[in-house]
């Protein structure tokens, strides 16, 4: 796999700034990261306050971010991707099969799937009981099996039996979203159209001040303001390596975590000034 070191030079200028509602200023004042914790999993900021409060970083210190997960996680030696595949049509199918369960389940069929179905004509014409019993262990399987069948018939309808190369043509196709169609683009063609936002990137992306959004796409346009483009393919792998290793959902090692000096759910959302007092006359 190509090396993508340097991707993120610091760039100057501000990021346009999300702002909290005044009524939670104290709160966060105080440095409280129960208070933070509660404003951000209520995802209230939303920009409404008529007094803006900015808790979003800026493109430099981002970057400052990324160079270090980099450092940490960005081996030229390692796959940049969790699920195994060979070719486009392996990855369109395996992240379509990873909504809502893990990598390594997903891994774990793969080898039955793929030596039953290696192409989309084998897939398309399948027995659909035969594709859920396979795919049972993954959960949803009956939803599943129709969209990698529905999906392999279009392929051969429309694309020629070909996995397509542009996003709006992957969007068109079932059980694709936006993020399955970013990890399809970069991994199979090396194509940044976007940033793939799963559940780790989303909740790293709202930790660390990246983004206030809730919503994926929010949070991934967010992200392509922040980053240069070059940075894009790499954010995902590299904020899903952090969130498993150190910044897991329940129980986030802040204490041992190298981007503590950066990390607003650790320092706070902003440096406090010392405030003057005007001396009595």
């Amino acid at each position: 796999m190509r090396s993508r070191k340097g991707a993120c030079a610091p760039v100057a200028g501000p990021l346009t700034i999300t702002y909290l509602p005044e009524c939670n200023r104290n709160l966060i004042s105080r440095g409280s990261r129960v208070a933070w914790s509660i404003l951000e999993r209520l995802g209230r900021f939303d920009g409404s306050s008529n007094l803006p409060y900015p808790i979003a970083m800026d493109r430099e210190r981002a970057c400052r971010v990324y160079s270090i997960l980099e450092g940490l996680y960005g081996d030229p030696g390692s796959p940049r991707t969790f699920l195994r595949f060979e070719n486009p049509f392996q990855i369109l199918i395996l992240t379509i099969l990873s909504a809502r369960t893990t990598d390594r389940s997903v891994n774990a069929i793969r080898d039955r799937l793929f030596s039953r179905y290696p192409r989309p004509e084998d897939l398309a014409n399948a027995d659909p009981r035969d594709v859920e019993e396979i795919i049972r262990p993954l959960g949803f399987y009956r939803e599943k099996a129709r969209h990698i069948m529905e999906t392999s018939r279009a392929l051969i309808e429309r694309f020629g039996g070909r996995v397509p190369e542009r996003m709006e043509d992957l969007l068109s196709l079932p059980g694709v979203g936006r993020k399955t169609a970013n990890i399809v683009l970069d991994h199979a063609f090396g194509i940044h159209e976007g940033v793939a936002v799963d559940t780790h990137v989303a909740r790293l992306s709202r930790r660390l001040g990246f983004s206030s959004g809730r919503d994926p796409a929010r949070i991934e346009r967010d992200l392509m303001a922040l980053f240069p483009k070059s940075a894009w393919g790499n954010l995902n792998y590299l904020l899903i390596r952090h969130g498993r290793t150190t910044c897991s959902a329940r129980k986030p090692s802040c204490t041992t975590c190298p981007l503590r000096n950066l990390c607003p759910s650790v320092t706070g959302p902003f440096e406090k000034k010392p405030v003057r007092r005007e001396k009595s006359p």
